[in-house]
């Protein structure tokens, strides 16, 4: 129940409005593979916030990519333990909306089994299925999509990895965001109202 509480009232906090006077947020995130760029998605303004007030934070930058499953996902952000994410600030309430799907490059938020479906604050993934992973839609909020780099995604993926599916070498993040212009994301195949 007080974590519960705690989600909530994070979730109010950062529920703040996203300045978009110089354009459109998008999370960029550099890796020792190349970069990835997402747009982030306004219809789930409490993951936004928290994604842009973490990554203004460099709250990401010691840590790295810590599960990749080729043909799954790519998972960074916090490590996932027996016990849940170790160390999350906080946690969010789920923001499902229907029309953001775990399509390929589906920019999602991690949790783990708890029964609130309540995301961890600092666990993202990204789709590396082509034909998506509609068995999470529903369960797990779906926040952003990749515009640039999926080749990088696949890259990770497909790196080796122990049996605990955690890279053999570390593939540490530098994540920042960055803002675009209606016609920036239009030439990576974004299209904005």
């Amino acid at each position: 129940m007080v974590r519960l509480l705690l989600a909530l009232s994070a979730s109010a906090l950062l529920a703040l409005p996203i300045p978009s006077a110089n354009g459109y947020p998008v999370g960029r995130i550099q890796t020792r593979l190349g970069e990835i760029l997402f747009y982030l998605y306004p219809q789930t303004p409490n993951h936004q916030a928290s994604f842009l007030k973490l990554a203004g934070e460099q709250y990401f930058d010691s840590l790295t990519f810590n599960r990749v499953i080729k043909n799954f996902v790519a998972q960074g952000g916090c490590p996932d333990t027996p016990e849940g994410f170790k160390d999350s600030p906080y946690n969010l309430a789920p923001e499902f909306n229907d029309s953001l799907r775990h399509v390929y490059g589906a920019v999602g938020a991690g949790r783990d089994d708890n029964p609130g479906k309540l995301s961890a604050g600092c666990q993202f993934y990204i789709v590396a299925n082509k034909d998506g992973l509609a068995r999470l839609d529903g369960n797990y909020t779906v926040y952003g999509q990749v515009i640039k780099g999926m080749d990088v995604v696949e890259a990770i993926v497909s790196t080796p990895t122990d049996s605990l599916d955690a890279p053999l070498e570390p593939i540490p993040l530098t994540v920042d965001v960055v803002q675009m212009s209606r016609e920036q994301l239009a030439t990576y195949g974004m299209a904005v109202p």
